[in-house]
């Protein structure tokens, strides 16, 4: 059963990095606070983030390339954000983020493509 996991593992830990990230970046736009208490909690957020990033990089690394890693890192990061901007932020996806996703879509799919 771990075995078949193996290769989801990184994608789960990279959702769940991004989540992290993605709230540190963006999560404090809602709060009214200073500068310095923003960077602060970012930093404190960040640094949960880099628990999940670097064990999916390492383990993703035995099986896929660094180019496919970021790749696929990009995605999420794109997946993530959407939800964050629509359930936190309250922004709405328009057409033309909607279409740059689905470019962004090809480029996982040819990043993957084997010869």
């Amino acid at each position: 059963m771990l075995n078949s996991m193996r290769p989801a593992l990184p994608v789960i830990l990279l959702i769940i990095s991004n989540t992290f990230m993605t709230y540190a970046w963006y999560g404090h736009l809602k709060k009214h606070q200073g500068v310095v208490a923003a960077i602060f909690v970012s930093w404190l957020i960040a640094l949960g983030e880099y628990c999940f990033q670097v064990p999916a990089n390492r383990i993703g690394y035995t099986m896929y390339s660094g180019y496919q890693l970021k790749i696929m890192q990009e995605a999420i990061t794109l997946v993530v954000f959407v939800a964050f901007a629509w359930l936190y932020l309250g922004e709405s996806l328009k057409w033309n983020y909607a279409v740059s996703m689905v470019l962004l879509a090809g480029a996982v799919f040819f990043a993957f493509m084997e010869r």
